[in-house]
């Protein structure tokens, strides 16, 4: 009993480490919150170490799918103004699920001499957790047509 204790007490913490280190994905976050969820459940439902380690697993898993797919949105977004967004003019989204702001402005696709590749570079403003961030992206299509980030 102690031991299942600590165990939901050390996945409590790593959820409150995992939160505040921004550096994680958002599966990652997804996978430490889904751990310890599914930790606390599987205790509360199996009353032993083998049930809370068979929550934790479990959440570990659903919480990275769910945490990943946040992540797909986004890269689709900037997919899209890859694709489909007028050279210079600015295409902005929000992420319903974190409330993330993004404004990317794409610019005029070129051939890239090395590689032969269609690339195009695009300015992407972001608002995360309420903090700007501006960075110069690169992405060109790969040989099935797809934009690939460089």
């Amino acid at each position: 009993m102690k031991y299942t204790a600590c165990l939901i007490v050390a996945a409590m913490a790593l959820v409150t480490v995992g939160c505040s280190n921004t550096n994680l994905t958002k599966g990652q976050q997804g996978a430490v919150g889904g751990a310890a969820t599914g930790a606390v459940l599987g205790q509360a439902i199996g009353r032993n170490t083998e049930a809370t380690l068979i929550g934790t697993a479990i959440g570990t898993m659903l919480g990275y799918i769910v945490g990943n797919e946040m992540d797909k949105y986004d890269r689709m977004q900037l997919n899209n103004a890859y694709e489909s967004g007028p050279s210079g003019q600015p295409v902005a989204w929000v992420n319903p699920d974190t409330g993330s702001s993004y404004q990317v402005t794409p610019q005029p696709a070129y051939q890239n001499s090395s590689t032969n590749q269609v690339c195009r570079q695009a300015e992407v403003m972001a608002t995360i957790d309420g903090q700007p961030q501006k960075t110069l992206t690169t992405a060109c299509r790969n040989q099935q047509g797809q934009w690939v980030l460089q």
